[in-house]
């Protein structure tokens, strides 16, 4: 049984394998005698040289005492079922999540690993550093300086997890207490799926302070695959779920296109919660919107539109970060508010 498994899914993987698998092989976990790290690998259907790399691999890694598992299947089935698989074949104690288009750095598993060992209920991250360089600057700026409490607070952006997925480091159990990830195939944004529900069974979020993985920006990458509609509706979802619950009411800032769809897109019972949007345009301000359902064809909701300064919380925002040149976080720092209970982003 190993201490530590890496768990690598890997689809067409030809043109990162070796780059992948020289970080791993460069940890400096591996001068620590007393723990046995593993790398457990699913090939997700490749129809390129992945088979014969990984075999190369694995006959490199077992000379060096290092063991390599792998399994994987003819067709893919995504990113989830092939995270599955390789856990399923692999004996450690903690789960290293690693994607084959990534690479580690060189302190990953060992800083990780030791803030791991006192945190068995937490899904451990990283910063990260991005290339190309400066490909995503306002995603970088967010994932690497989000404080502790953002890290459970700003969970509904359109960033996805506050810690990225290709980071994650945790004890089994996490895994276990979960269930595993979903497998509904290429599309399906299973991390934020899993982070959801880590946190709704009482699991905790931790980031180590440092960069420990260099995250790879490219046309091919899996994300891509994943709508962003995909992933507005689980956080929608979980939002009206676990939040709208304890609200008695609430005020929507935005008044245009992403506050209107939001409110639209709301159960009856929140529908009905909604007192008025609030905005910064002069041009709304004092007017009222009226959403109308064309299938039912009747008018769902009339609602005021007000100043921000005039909202009373908690309130919604539908307005992303770092757009305005910092005016819309002075806007919303005046008013004095507690995030997570008098307000929560939604973006």
């Amino acid at each position: 049984m190993a201490d530590i498994s890496v768990i690598i899914p890997v689809h067409n993987g030809e043109e990162w394998i070796d780059t992948c698998m020289n970080s791993i092989a460069e940890q400096t976990i591996f001068k620590t005698d007393d723990l046995k790290i593993e790398i457990a690998v699913y090939n997700d259907g490749s129809t390129d040289k992945t088979p014969e790399l990984l075999k190369k691999w694995e006959e490199q890694f077992k000379e060096q005492g290092v063991d390599f598992v792998k399994s994987g299947g003819k067709t893919s089935k995504g990113v989830g079922a092939a995270k599955n698989g390789a856990i399923k074949i692999s004996t450690g104690k903690y789960l290293c999540f690693q994607d084959i288009d990534d690479i580690m750095l060189p302190q990953r598993i060992e800083l990780q690993w030791k803030a791991a060992t006192s945190r068995p209920n937490a899904i451990i991250g990283s910063k990260i550093l991005r290339v190309p360089k400066d490909s995503t600057p306002r995603y970088v700026q967010w994932v690497n300086n989000l404080n502790s409490q953002q890290l459970r607070n700003q969970i509904y952006t359109s960033h996805g997890p506050t810690l990225l997925m290709p980071t994650w480091f945790c004890h089994r159990s996490v895994y276990d207490k979960v269930g595993g990830f979903v497998e509904t195939g290429r599309g399906t944004p299973e991390d934020l799926i899993f982070f959801y529900a880590h946190l709704d069974a009482g699991g905790t979020l931790y980031r180590v302070e440092k960069e420990l993985v260099v995250y790879a920006y490219h046309a091919k990458a899996a994300t891509f695959s994943v709508k962003r509609e995909n992933i507005w509706q689980v956080q929608l979802e979980r939002l009206q779920k676990r939040v709208f619950p304890s609200w008695n009411h609430f005020t929507v800032w935005n008044a245009g296109k992403a506050g209107r769809r939001l409110v639209r897109s709301l159960d009856p019972e929140n529908l009905n919660k909604v007192v008025a949007f609030c905005d910064v345009d002069k041009n709304k301000i004092g007017q009222h919107v009226e959403l109308y359902c064309p299938i039912e064809r009747k008018v769902l909701v009339k609602l005021p539109v007000i100043h921000f300064t005039d909202a009373k919380p908690p309130l919604l925002i539908c307005f992303k970060l770092d757009m305005t040149n910092g005016e819309f976080e002075r806007n919303l720092q005046s008013l004095n508010l507690i995030e997570g209970i008098d307000y929560v982003l939604f973006s």
